[in-house]
Order: C-alpha cells, then sequence, then structure tokens
C-alpha cells in the first residue's frame, strides 16, 4: 500500500488528486491550511473508499510548522513513497510598478518556498530507500509570461527549473521527479487571486471549455501508474481553445 503525501489538498487540483487516487486504496497524508475544509476532504474520503487517511493542517510558507507537522508523522504513515507538491496560488493581477510587496511574497513562500521545504523534509528518506517519485505542479506559466503575472510566472519558472535539478540531484537514488503543467483551469484559482470576487474569476473562464480539477488528477494518475523504469520528466497540457498564453473565446 503506497503512502502519498499531497500539499493544499482541501480544494482545486490537490482535493482532486486525493479523490482520485484514495480509489487504489493507498495511504494518504492530506496537507492545508483550512482545517474545515481538509477534515471534509478526509471524511468523505474515508467514508467512500478503503484507503486510511492523515490530515495535517499547517501552512508550507511557515519552515517550521512544515518541520513540526511531518516530524510528528506517526509511524504508520512514516514511510512516503510520493510526494504531491501541489500546494500553490496566484494573487492579483498588477503589473510589477503597481505590484503588492505582501502578494509577491504570498505567492513566492508558497509556490517557491513552501515546495522548498516540503521536498527537503521528506525526500531524505526517499534518498536513504533509493525509492520515491516527487510530482511538482507547475503550469504553462512555468515557460509563457503573461501581463498581470509577471510574478507568479517567476514562482513557476523556478517550480520547473527546481523540478529539473531534483530530476537531476536525485538521478543517482531511483527517484522520479516529474512536472505537471496544465493551462487554464477552472478551480478555485481565480477566485483566490481576486480575494474572493466570484463574479471577476469567472469572466476568466467565459467563452471557451477549461480544464477542470478532474483533468489534472487524471493525469497525476496515468504519470502514477507508469512502470519503474519510466519517468515522465514533465507533461504540458490545456484546453483545446488553448495554446501557449493564446485562449480562442467563442
Amino acid at each position: 500500500m503506497r503512502t502519498i503525501f499531497i500539499t493544499g489538498a482541501s480544494g482545486g487540483f490537490g482535493e482532486a488528486i486525493a479523490r482520485n487516487l484514495s480509489q487504489q486504496n493507498c495511504k494518504l497524508i492530506l496537507t492545508a491550511r483550512n482545517e474545515e475544509k481538509l477534515l471534509k476532504v478526509c471524511e468523505d474520503i474515508t467514508k467512500n473508499t478503503h484507503s486510511q487517511v492523515l490530515p495535517l493542517i499547517f501552512d508550507v510558507q511557515d519552515s517550521a510548522a512544515c518541520e513540526k507537522a511531518i516530524h510528528a508523522i506517526p509511524e504508520a504513515f512514516k514511510q512516503i513513497d510520493v510526494l504531491i507538491n501541489n500546494a500553490g496560488l496566484a494573487v492579483e493581477l498588477d503589473p510589477i510598478h503597481k505590484g503588492s510587496f505582501e502578494d509577491w511574497e504570498r505567492m513566492i513562500n508558497t509556490n517557491v518556498k513552501g515546495l522548498l521545504y516540503v521536498t527537503r523534509l521528506i525526500s531524505p528518506q526517499m534518498v536513504e530507500r533509493k525509492s520515491g517519485h516527487i510530482i511538482n505542479i507547475g503550469s504553462i506559466s512555468s515557460r509563457e509570461v503573461y501581463c498581470g503575472g509577471g510574478v507568479y510566472c517567476a514562482t513557476k519558472h523556478a517550480v520547473l527549473a527546481l523540478s529539473q535539478a531534483m530530476r537531476s540531484d536525485f538521478l543517482p537514488y531511483n527517484i522520479k521527479v516529474t512536472q505537471v503543467s496544465p493551462g487554464a483551469a477552472d478551480t478555485n484559482f481565480s477566485t483566490v487571486r481576486f480575494h474572493g470576487d466570484k463574479a471577476r474569476a469567472d469572466k476568466v473562464y467565459e467563452g471557451y471549455d477549461p480544464l477542470v480539477a478532474e483533468d489534472v488528477a487524471q493525469i497525476v494518475e496515468f504519470i502514477l501508474s507508469r512502470p519503474p523504469h519510466v519517468c515522465i520528466n514533465e507533461i504540458i497540457f490545456t484546453p483545446t481553445a488553448q495554446f501557449n498564453g493564446a485562449i480562442h473565446r467563442q
């Protein structure tokens, strides 16, 4: 029974990935800041599947909180086979000369530092065992830049660089590293970006069929189904209506 650690699992991609993989009867360690939402996800999975679930409530931006939570994982869940670094966000669409320091720090601390903190704490056991799989949720913004998204795109460019560095660093230890890079997806992403303004968020997805969280979950499931000698380094996928940063709206 595999043990899978997923950050940002209270909604969006993380929740969909957790619910999808729970059908495989595994051990899931699910983390998030929002205790109420995360516990609801864990309750549903426990009720409807045979998977075992361990919720961890902490913010990946906080290195001390990451360390405390991960070091306290009970023995039955300690051997982590798969790490899915999903926690991430974008905040606002301000050009650089109008950007908020607070928004920048939140994106950099979550998308880059949080990914590093969790990976640093979990990867040594994979190195010791010479087995494991790390999946980093990136974006087509790892390779593209759009107006108003400069800092968010910079963080996702950093995720791509870190994914490639991890792949190189962990090569001698038989550890797979994969980056999943989706295009426009209708989750709570834009609602978070616009500070809860649902009407503004909905306009992002008007006039075309965006990806949904389940699309990403199915891609992750496929990646994890590959045999031991196959490592998918990166998968880039978009809605049919999108190419690179351009979206065709009806």
